[in-house]
């Protein structure tokens, strides 16, 4: 009896690449968009590695990140190999906690030569993330996508190379965030000062206080659904705002104030005695 043998096409991601998430820190896409504006003038897209750790929960910490020049055609991509490791020598010597942790492009979404990037980095960790950012920001806002690659293969025969995008975290502080806003607009007449920048700040913090009034007032009206957790959270952040008479706040901000002015005048002599240092030697080397 002569017995027949199916091909089966399989399609096989691995256990820890289905649960994976990625955090980025706003270094990296500072980072990013700071190198795409330097490239060179033939080059469409800037490709580099990113660097980070692996945290015990199995999340993606991506931490720093540098350019690596390469040469990309229709048919292939040539990647600059020797200078790819000399920056991570040179990185793991002011931090060697640094590993690579997958690496990043330019541009919306995954290209046609990213598998064949992606299978470089392969060889150089397991199961890298490739980190897709659009410095454009055609999209209103940066497109800023992370993904992991699954083999599809034919039986024994290898014939592609899937991507699959994951959970990408991406938080900041106040003070980056006022960066990254600035980083969205095309067009910048100046940075803002510390005042506005403040001002941008208190009225975003105005902005979620009244969401949370609202959902209070909807809770408490029967509108929307209770949620412990939710319910638990603002219980947290109201428990811990100390509980300070209007005298005493006053008294903190213009102490503060005062603390910031004479930082800024202290810094205005630093600058004027450099200025007049260097005067100084500009003339004493003339005479």
């Amino acid at each position: 009896m002569a017995t027949s043998e199916q091909t089966v096409l399989q399609f096989a991601p691995t256990a820890t690449s289905v649960t994976l998430s990625a955090k980025v820190h706003p270094l990296v896409v500072f980072n990013i968009c700071d190198c795409y504006v330097r490239r060179p003038d033939q080059a469409e897209r800037v490709i580099g590695t990113l660097l980070g750790s692996v945290l015990p929960d199995g999340t993606v910490d991506i931490r720093n990140s540098y350019a690596v020049p390469h040469n990309e055609s229709s048919d292939q991509v040539a990647l600059d190999i020797d200078y790819h490791h000399n920056m991570l020598l040179s990185h793991q010597k002011v931090n060697p906690k640094e590993v690579i942790v997958g690496w990043y492009s330019t541009g919306l979404g995954v290209s046609g030569g990213s598998a064949l990037i992606h299978e470089f980095y392969a060889r150089e960790v397991p199961n890298p993330v490739h980190l897709t950012v659009d410095t454009g920001f055609r999209m209103g806002e940066p497109a800023i996508k992370a993904y992991v690659s699954f083999n599809l293969s034919l039986g024994d025969l290898q014939l592609a190379a899937q991507f699959q995008e994951i959970p990408l975290d991406l938080r900041m502080i106040e003070a980056e965030r006022i960066g990254f806003d600035i980083l969205k607009t095309t067009m910048v007449d100046k940075l803002p000062s510390d005042l506005e920048g403040m001002e941008a700040s208190m009225q975003r913090l105005l902005a979620l206080i009244d969401d949370v009034y609202k959902y209070v007032d909807s809770v408490v009206q029967g509108e929307t659904a209770p949620d412990n957790i939710v319910g638990r959270f603002i219980s947290e952040v109201v428990a811990s705002l100390p509980k300070l008479s209007p005298a005493v706040l006053d008294k903190l901000v213009n102490d503060n104030m005062q603390d910031h002015l004479l930082l800024l005048y202290l810094s205005s002599i630093t600058r004027t005695q450099l200025s007049i240092a260097e005067k100084l030697n500009t003339a004493a080397q003339i005479i």
